[in-house]
């Protein structure tokens, strides 16, 4: 098949001016420093690329007809073959036009000046590609014609295609992509071609019920949901670029919290706002258990005889995909044993490795350049081994940044074996113990109010942040409908890694009921603060946040089937949360809380037993909510404690 060269399209922003637009570079003279510094770094490096590579753009056939648009940038230098690494994006691989380049090549700058060639493909149904788009489209695994796809045969035409039609290649390929992209990494293994060695699935998309971006354990991650699909959700009649597409208004501009109470019960949002323009919504509303929808789009049952070398990575801080890396390194170690399979886990937000230094998330500094570190020392190495035979393979299972004493660990397998589980019980007046609790009965309670939710940030934002990963639990313990139990000061670290375990015994006067657990450490009042942060914070007495979840209860026995609480009765709900690498430091403390709501991260239980993308106004009820810490009933949050260094 003979390629078919496009014509020229309008090329996008410039870098900075899109990171400015977008709200991640703020005005000011840092920041028109920082600004500044970045376009002519990125100048400097445009004009290389510019002056390095030959750009081309195909539409690639795949096995079913379907023509997927790929720009591909070939090394001007023929002195010797190169790998390909491919991205395949949902979010356009503009700037279109063969004489229009992209102002960057590869995850980090290293790999544009080292050269390979780069292949950027629209998925199938997006922007320039052809067919129909579909939301995480599940695994095929049992394809009964030739010309079935899915995701990872359409990976495996494409690498086959570049194999036949580029000449400068060196028969090898790599993939890496961050978020969504990192879903097609993840759904390029199943079946892959075997000229793709290595891969690098990054915060990818993995499970979208039970711990990624919309659903966490059933709970709708409200507002993070709407923000993604109000612009993202709106299906195309047609390939368009993106500057072909009026992007729509977002409503929800000053404050999340006041816009979605305001808003009422979920049906408005569809009533009001997306007007059965957003497909996905409607069908993240309508499949609210654990059903077929949802366990097909789970692709962590088939990465299956994996033969690829894959480098799995996340942040711990990381609000949107945390969940995905971790159980998407978990599922290829338990299902492909003695596979080339490692795991890095930062302490960064949603891909903040792939720019910047890395040294700080909201107030808390990291005192060192972690993504810096990343970028040069785990994944440009990992890349140059697999697909150039460069350098060594030198990466430990696991490598992960332990926060609190804020210094990267090696550890030869994740969990670390090295960790035994230890319960942290809840005890009367609020305090928090290794030591089970005496007395045969006990509870705390508060009146959760759905009309008055606690809110996930002690401020005012239009949107998710990235910081309420970190934030500061004091506006939380200040208020009766949040329980909030905490260790004495502790006489030594604790070292934490590993998943955690909330198993706690509750009752509800309602039908339906959230339960949000967050593990938290606590500063002590005199912290001394020796780098203080832009804002001025000082760290005194600062509650961190360090995981938090939520539960949505009526899926305490299952997912798939969802059952009322008996109002008054006592039951046991026992969640994982996603793991952590973080000491809790001599004289701080340790700190849990407990409350049923988080708004509007999360969006509102009703309280009572009905379907909740139906509820109406009448059905969101007050409820007594309590937490049982009784010999009987011994409510505990388990961690895995490492042994002292």
């Amino acid at each position: 098949m003979r390629s078919r060269v496009l014509r020229t399209f309008q090329a996008a922003r410039p870098l900075t001016a899109g990171l400015l637009a977008a709200g991640l570079l703020t005005a000011g003279p840092l920041a028109a420093a920082a600004a500044a510094q970045t376009q002519q770094s990125g100048q400097d490096l445009a004009a290389f690329i510019k002056a390095s590579y030959t750009k081309h753009e195909f539409r690639i056939p795949v096995r079913d007809g379907v023509r997927l648009f790929t720009a591909v940038y070939i090394p001007k230098d023929n002195s010797e073959k190169w790998p390909i690494l491919l991205l395949r994006t949902p979010y356009s691989v503009a700037p279109y036009g063969v004489n229009n380049y992209r102002a960057s090549l590869g995850p980090s700058e290293r790999f544009a000046r080292e050269k390979f060639i780069f292949a950027y493909q629209d998925v199938r149904g997006r922007h320039m590609s052809e067919g129909e788009f579909v939301n995480v489209r599940p695994h095929n695994p049992n394809k009964r014609s030739p010309r079935e796809a899915d995701e990872s045969s359409d990976t495996y035409d494409t690498i086959a295609w570049l194999l036949e039609h580029i000449p400068s290649h060196n028969g090898r390929a790599g993939m890496w992509g961050i978020s969504y992209p990192g879903f097609y990494t993840s759904a390029a293994l199943p079946d892959a071609h075997p000229a793709l060695r290595a891969a690098s699935p990054q915060a990818p998309v993995t499970d979208w019920f039970l711990g990624d971006d919309f659903r966490h354990n059933g709970a709708l991650y409200l507002v993070h949901a709407f923000q993604f699909l109000h612009f993202f959700g709106r299906p195309r009649p047609e390939p368009l670029r993106p500057d072909e597409v009026s992007p729509p208004v977002n409503p929800n501009r000053v404050d999340a919290y006041r816009f979605f109470l305001e808003l009422g019960p979920l049906a408005n949002i569809n009533e009001k706002h997306f007007k059965n323009q957003v497909p996905f919504w409607n069908e993240l509303l309508r499949e609210d258990t654990y059903n077929q929808f949802w366990q097909a789009r789970d692709i962590r049952r088939h990465l299956r005889r994996i033969k690829t070398a894959v480098l799995t990575v996340g942040g711990w801080f990381d609000a949107e995909d945390c969940f995905g890396a971790l159980r998407t390194y978990e599922a290829i170690e338990k299902q492909n044993p003695g596979a080339r399979n490692n795991l890095v886990m930062g302490p960064w937000s949603h891909g903040a490795w792939a720019g910047g230094e890395g040294d700080a998330l909201g107030f808390l500094r990291f005192h060192s350049a972690t993504a810096r570190f990343y970028r040069d020392e785990i994944e440009f190495p990992f890349f140059n081994y697999h697909l150039k035979d460069k350098g060594a393979a030198e990466l430990p299972e696991a490598y992960a940044f332990e926060t609190g004493v804020n210094t990267w660990r090696r550890f030869e397998a994740w969990p670390p074996t090295a960790g035994v589980e230890r319960p942290l019980y809840l005890r009367a007046e609020g305090s928090l113990s290794w030591n089970p609790p005496g007395d045969a009965t006990g509870f705390d309670e508060y009146v959760s109010d759905p009309n008055k939710p606690v809110p996930y940030i002690a401020g005012f934002k239009p949107g998710m942040t990235i910081e309420h990963m970190v934030e500061d639990q004091r506006f939380a313990s200040s208020r009766t409908d949040v329980l909030t139990y905490k260790t004495g000061e502790l006489e030594e670290d604790v070292s934490v890694a590993g998943p955690i375990t909330a198993a706690i015994w509750v009752s509800t006067t309602g039908t339906d009921s959230d339960w949000v657990v967050k593990l938290i450490d606590v500063f002590p009042e005199d912290y001394p603060d020796p780098s203080p942060n832009p804002a001025g914070v000082t760290m005194g007495g600062y509650q961190q946040l360090v995981r938090g979840e939520a539960f949505r209860g009526r899926f305490r026995k299952s997912f798939e089937k969802p059952e009322p609480f008996t109002p008054g009765r006592m039951e046991k709900i026992e969640f994982t949360l996603p793991d952590i690498c973080h000491s809790f430091r001599r004289g701080h403390r340790i700190m849990v809380q407990i409350q049923s709501s988080w708004f509007p991260l999360v969006d509102r239980n009703p309280q009572t037993y009905v379907k909740i993308a139906e509820a109406r106004a009448a059905d969101f009820v007050k409820a007594t909510q309590r937490v049982y810490r009784g010999k009987a009933a011994p409510s505990s949050v388990r961690l895995r404690v490492m042994p002292k260094r």
